[in-house]
């Protein structure tokens, strides 16, 4: 998954030109960061994939774990921290948790590749 930061003007106007011309799309990115649909900052998505949740995507993919207390035993994090990392995971559109049995969740990667993508030239 690919996220582009940008202003809602940019968004909309991109969003305009692809639907004038779909083949626009190619190539761009899928998510837009900084937009009311992903209000999350460059710096916070940075911070999200920190090398310590990274670690934790890459336990996930590997084994496939059951639920967040399966995960957290995995990772030797406690089960809360883990939960409030899935969840901003999930906000980001990584991560999906999928209900379980009774109050259980199981989280399963939605994204295998990310990418983030920052204009420099913009002020």
């Amino acid at each position: 998954m690919t996220y582009r930061q940008g202003t809602i003007g940019e968004f909309m106007a991109w969003t305009k030109q692809v639907v004038r011309d779909p083949k626009a799309a190619r190539g761009k990115p899928k998510r837009w960061i900084g937009t009311p649909s992903m209000p999350v900052s460059p710096e916070a998505m940075i911070k999200l994939l920190s090398p310590g949740n990274i670690d934790l995507l890459r336990m996930m993919a590997r084994h496939k774990p059951k639920s967040v207390r399966r995960l957290a035993a995995l990772t030797h994090r406690s089960e809360a921290s883990v939960s409030r990392t899935l969840k901003k995971l999930q906000a980001a559109d990584i991560v999906t948790l999928v209900p379980g049995e009774g109050r259980e969740r199981r989280p399963v990667l939605t994204a295998q590749r990310v990418r983030l993508e920052i204009d420099l030239t913009q002020a």
